[in-house]
């Protein structure tokens, strides 16, 4: 399991859950020149996770966003191994 490491203010970094297995926290990672979170198109994630967020070891959460179509169904967010954040760009 990945704990999410911290600022000196004690803030989070941001985690994920794993597209493969829907049960591995992964943490997002960010290109450190530009600032800008690492993403990963065309790949989707996976039916195995559950509807809360899973938490670290730290009982920080992984991000959960809500579902495009109700606004209000919770739904995974998902990485890839590599700590990009999965996208689908239409």
């Amino acid at each position: 399991m990945s704990n999410a490491s911290r600022d000196e203010n004690r803030v989070p970094t941001l985690l994920g859950t794993l597209n493969t297995d829907g049960t591995t926290i992964v943490p997002i990672k960010v290109n450190s020149l530009t600032n800008k979170i690492s993403v990963s198109d065309g790949i989707s994630g996976s039916d195995n996770g559950p509807v809360d967020a899973l938490r670290d070891e730290n009982r920080v959460p992984t991000l959960i966003a809500v579902s495009s179509v109700d606004g209000v169904t919770p739904v995974v967010v998902y990485a890839d191994s590599s700590g990009n954040l999965l996208i689908n760009q239409n």
